[in-house]
Parts: structure tokens; C-alpha cells; sequence
């Protein structure tokens, strides 16, 4: 079977943007996912908002520890976003070509985008389970992948899979609206006619600005999913774990929600709203921006190595 060189390199561009952008802004997740996760009554609040957070960092020089997992949440970034870009893209165009279309609909792509989004939650869902709980353990005191992921059972690698696939309607907003706007732009903009030899790429400002607005819309619309979602991964005290034994609903996407409701109100599902929306505009901005700079470039090493593949392979057959 051929390789879909168009497919792997939306894919590899999408992985390399990953990369970046989660390297470049993990001080500001590790914040954002150790304020979320607090779930309590207001009078027992350790962060009562997100630079409480780096305040502890500094105060108790553990600067370096708001890197913590950065290692594993690098490698869930670059297998999700790989395997997310690669399955939307495949298929994209595989809908394309079965419906004749020449573009995708609304309803298509946030189907596509969401069958995209199943692959990739299924595979990446102990990576980032083990990442969130390497944020939330306490500043100096986290432990490796394999050493979190082994501690418990591995249905427990699981936590939050119910709700992660819930949470595939984000990327399916976002990667819809973004694509939609991206069309209608390069369709305004363009007014060149003939094969296209390279797939067509937005400015890196403009790339930023449509990155920035699609994924506020998804997270403005799934963040209470969000909250719940870092809730039920985080780390827990000792005090925490026995009382999740007398009560293990609060591990549960409808336990938590109980939880959240009864001690924070409707407001605590919407508690870090603000962290989340800066944490993840700027984290997708920046990857999409580097996706469409750096989509060019990893076309002509694709088709550089197609060619390479091409010859390889007619050397052997004439062997």
C-alpha cells in the first residue's frame, strides 16, 4: 500500500508545531493545570488565581519544577498531534474522494475532525493522564513516566478516556472553524489559476489570528468537560486518597461534576476559564502558525523522499 505523502505531511508539520509551542509555554500549562485541578471551598484555597501558582514556584525555589513531565507531555504532543493530523487529514481526503466533493461541509469536517480526535485519545490516553498527574504532584516531588503510570492498575492509565473522547468536539470546533476561515482567506486572496504544486499556506500572522479565535470558541464551549477532565487526573494527597476510598464516584466524570457543584457552584466549573483560554490560544496559535510556515518545507523533504523510495525501489526490482 502507498504511503499518503500529502497526509504525513500535514502530519509531521503538525507534530514539529506541537513540539514547539508545548515546549516553549509548559511553565504556563503546569500553572494553569495545578490551579485547575484545586477543587475546594473558597475558604480552603491554596491558588486563588493563576500567578498564586508561580508565586510558590519562586518562593520555594522550585522555578525548574514547573517543568516537570514536560518530557512526557512533549511526547504526548508530538504522537497526538501527529496522529491527529495525519487521521484528519487521510480522512479528509479520503471523504473527498469517495463524495466526488471538491471541499469538505460543516457537519463532514467536524466528523472527520472528531473520528481523528477518537484515534488519538485512545492511543495518547496514558501519556496525558501521567502528565497531568506529574503537574499536579507537589513542586520537587514528581516522579517519572513509568513510575507514575505503574502505580496504580492499568485502567487507572485510562482516567478521563470517557471524558477525553467527550472533549473531541474541541479540536473538531476548532480545526473547522479554522479551516473554513482558511479557505474563505485564501479564496479572497488568491487570485492564481493552475496546478497547485505545494499545499497553500496562510501568512504567520494571519495562521496566528485564526489559530487564536477558532480555539477560544472550542475551549469557551467545552471548558466545563476541561475542568472535570484535570479534576479527575490530578494527583492526590494521602488525606485525598483515603476519602476517595470511602468514595470512589468522585473519580467519575458524574462524581466529579457532583463534587465540583457542591462545594465550588456553578462557577467552579468555569474556575480557570481565563488560564485556559491563554494557555491554549496562545499553544495553538503558535502550532498552527508553525504548521502552515513549516508545511512547505517538509513537502519538498517529502517529495525528496519519495523520490528516494522511487529509485530505492527500482533498484531492487531490477536485482
Amino acid at each position: 500500500m502507498a504511503l499518503d505523502f500529502e497526509s504525513l505531511t500535514e502530519a509531521t508539520a503538525g507534530a514539529i508545531g506541537a513540539l514547539v509551542s508545548t515546549t516553549a509555554l509548559y511553565p504556563l500549562d503546569t500553572c494553569k493545570t495545578k490551579y485547575q485541578a484545586e477543587a475546594s471551598s473558597h475558604d480552603q484555597q491554596k491558588y486563588r488565581n493563576l500567578t498564586d501558582v508561580l508565586w510558590e514556584a519562586i518562593r520555594d525555589g522550585q522555578v525548574l519544577s514547573l517543568y516537570q513531565g514536560l518530557g512526557t507531555k512533549n511526547l504526548q504532543s508530538l504522537i497526538s498531534q501527529f496522529v491527529y493530523f495525519y487521521g484528519y487529514s487521510f480522512f479528509k481526503r479520503l471523504y473527498l474522494k469517495k463524495s466526488g466533493k471538491k471541499l469538505l461541509g460543516t457537519k463532514a469536517n467536524l466528523i472527520v475532525a472528531a473520528a481523528a480526535g477518537a484515534c488519538t485519545c485512545i492511543i495518547t490516553q496514558p501519556l496525558d493522564t501521567a502528565s497531568s498527574r506529574m503537574q499536579t504532584s507537589e513542586f520537587g516531588k514528581s516522579k517519572g513516566l513509568w513510575k507514575t503510570l505503574s502505580e496504580g492498575t492499568w485502567s487507572d492509565a485510562y482516567d478521563g478516556l470517557g471524558i477525553s473522547l467527550l472533549l473531541t468536539t474541541n479540536p473538531s470546533i476548532q480545526y473547522t472553524v479554522f479551516d473554513q476561515l482558511k479557505h474563505r482567506l485564501l479564496e479572497r486572496g488568491s487570485n492564481k489559476t493552475g496546478a497547485v504544486s505545494s499545499p497553500e499556506a496562510l501568512s504567520a500572522f494571519s495562521a496566528f489570528m485564526l489559530g487564536a479565535l477558532s480555539k477560544s470558541i472550542a475551549t469557551c464551549l467545552t471548558y466545563p468537560a476541561i475542568r472535570c477532565k484535570v479534576v479527575i487526573q490530578a494527583t492526590e494527597s494521602d488525606d485525598e486518597r483515603i476519602r476517595e476510598n470511602r468514595a470512589k464516584s468522585r473519580k467519575t466524570i458524574s462524581g466529579v461534576f457532583r463534587n465540583i457543584l457542591k462545594t465550588e457552584g456553578v462557577p467552579g466549573f468555569f474556575k480557570g476559564l481565563h488560564a485556559q483560554i491563554l494557555k491554549t490560544v496562545l499553544s495553538s496559535a503558535l502550532l498552527l502558525m508553525i504548521k502552515e510556515k513549516i508545511t512547505k518545507t517538509t513537502w519538498i523533504f517529502m517529495l525528496a523522499l519519495r523520490r528516494y523510495l522511487f529509485i530505492a525501489r527500482a533498484k531492487i526490482k531490477s536485482l
